[in-house]
C-alpha cells in the first residue's frame, strides 16, 4: 500500500513507518513544516520515500494520513485534484488533546462521513467533541530502545519542549519545588534560560537539546523520569522512559493514569507526593531499578511496536477495502 503521510511528529512517524507499506513523505526545498521529508535524527527504513509536490501529482496513492487541518487542501492540490476522503481513502490522525474551552472543544473533523478519525489515546477521544464522525483509538507504539537504565546519576530526567513558553501546560511552575527533592536535567527544544526563568541555581536545573541518538542514553543515566505535564496528549518521552527501564514520577493527569500501572512509578495530583517519590528514588537506587524494570515490562506489553502496527493494518484494511 502507498501511504501519503506528512512528517509531523518524529517519534510517532518513526514507529508508523516500520510497517510493511510504502510511505510517501512530502518534501519541499526549504524542508519546512509542510515538507520536512525523511527524518535526519531517527532511523527510517528505505520504504520511506521523499516526494515533491510535482512528483506527488501522478503518484499512486492508496491512502492519505492527515494530521493537521490544512493538509486536506494541500493533499488535494498536490495530488492533482484528488480529494482525500472522496477520491482517495483518508484517515485523520489526532495527536493532541483539545485546548481552550475543553468540554466544548469541537474537532475540526466533526460530523464528517468521508474519513475515519483516529485518536492516539482514549482520553483524547473522550475529551474531543467528535460529532458524528466515526472514531477509533490506536494507542502509541514505540520502537524498543532496549533496557538501558543505569540510574548512575542521582538526578531526574525531564523531557519537554519549550517549557518557558508553555508554562503551566508543561508544569514548568512545579519544577522549583520538585528541584528541591532531586536535581533536574531538562532535555528538549528551546529549554535554554529555564534555570534563570525559575530562579534555580545551575546545579539544580540543567538543560540540553540532544539529538535522538543521544537522548535515550542520557535519560537512562538519570535515576528517574519526571513527568510534570498538566495538559497534553500522552507524551512519547514518558513511554520511551518506561521502555528504557526508568521509574516514573508523574502528574496523574490525562492518559498518564492509564499508561503507568502500580509498581512502575508514582502518580499523583499532589506535587508534594511527587517530590517525596523523587526523593525516595534518589536515595534508594535499588527501589528505583526495580520499579523501572516493572515499567519496562508494562510498556512492552501495552505499547509494543507489533501491537501498534497490527492495529494500524486493521484500520488501513478497513478504510481502503471496507
Amino acid at each position: 500500500m502507498n501511504i501519503l503521510v506528512w512528517h509531523v511528529h518524529g517519534s510517532w512517524t518513526t514507529a508508523f513507518v516500520q510497517g510493511p507499506h510504502s510511505y510517501l513523505v512530502p518534501v519541499l526545498p526549504d524542508r519546512g513544516p509542510d515538507g520536512l521529508g525523511r527524518a535526519r535524527t531517527y532511523a527510517w527504513p528505505d520504504s520511506v520515500r521523499e516526494l515533491s509536490p510535482a512528483e506527488l501529482r501522478d503518484a499512486p496513492v492508496d491512502l492519505v494520513v492527515l494530521q493537521r487541518p490544512h493538509e486536506a487542501a494541500l493533499a488535494e492540490d498536490w495530488l492533482g485534484g484528488r480529494r482525500p476522503g472522496r477520491d482517495v481513502p483518508a484517515v485523520y490522525l489526532e495527536h493532541n488533546a483539545p485546548d481552550d474551552d475543553v468540554p466544548r472543544t469541537r474537532h475540526p473533523c466533526a460530523d464528517r462521513d468521508d474519513l475515519l478519525l483516529v485518536h492516539v489515546t482514549h482520553f483524547n477521544r473522550l475529551f474531543w467533541d467528535n460529532g458524528s464522525t466515526r472514531t477509533t483509538v490506536i494507542e502509541h507504539g514505540i520502537v524498543d530502545p532496549g533496557h538501558r537504565y543505569t540510574g548512575r546519576l542521582d538526578r531526574a530526567a525531564v523531557v519537554v519542549n519549550e517549557p518557558v513558553r508553555r508554562g503551566r501546560f508543561t508544569g514548568t511552575d512545579l519544577l522549583p519545588a520538585l528541584a528541591e527533592a532531586v536535581p533536574l536535567d531538562v532535555f528538549g527544544m528551546r529549554t535554554e534560560g529555564l534555570a534563570d526563568h525559575l530562579g534555580l541555581p545551575p546545579d539544580r536545573c540543567r538543560t540540553a537539546d540532544l539529538p535522538q541518538r543521544e537522548l535515550h542514553d542520557a535519560m537512562a543515566e538519570r535515576r528517574l523520569y519526571l513527568h510534570p505535564v498538566r495538559w497534553t496528549s500522552l507524551g512519547l518521552s514518558l513511554l520511551e522512559a518506561m521502555h528504557l527501564g526508568m521509574p516514573v514520577v508523574a502528574l496523574a493527569t490525562t492518559e498518564a493514569v492509564e499508561a503507568v500501572p502500580p509498581g512502575a512509578g508514582v502518580l499523583s495530583t499532589r506535587p508534594e507526593v511527587l517530590a517525596d517519590a523523587a526523593r525516595r528514588y534518589r536515595e534508594e537506587p535499588r527501589a528505583a531499578a526495580e520499579d523501572g524494570a516493572r515499567a519496562r515490562r508494562a510498556a512492552l506489553e501495552r505499547y509494543g511496536l507489533k501491537r501498534f502496527l497490527d492495529d494500524w493494518d486493521r484500520v488501513l484494511e478497513e478504510v481502503t477495502h471496507g
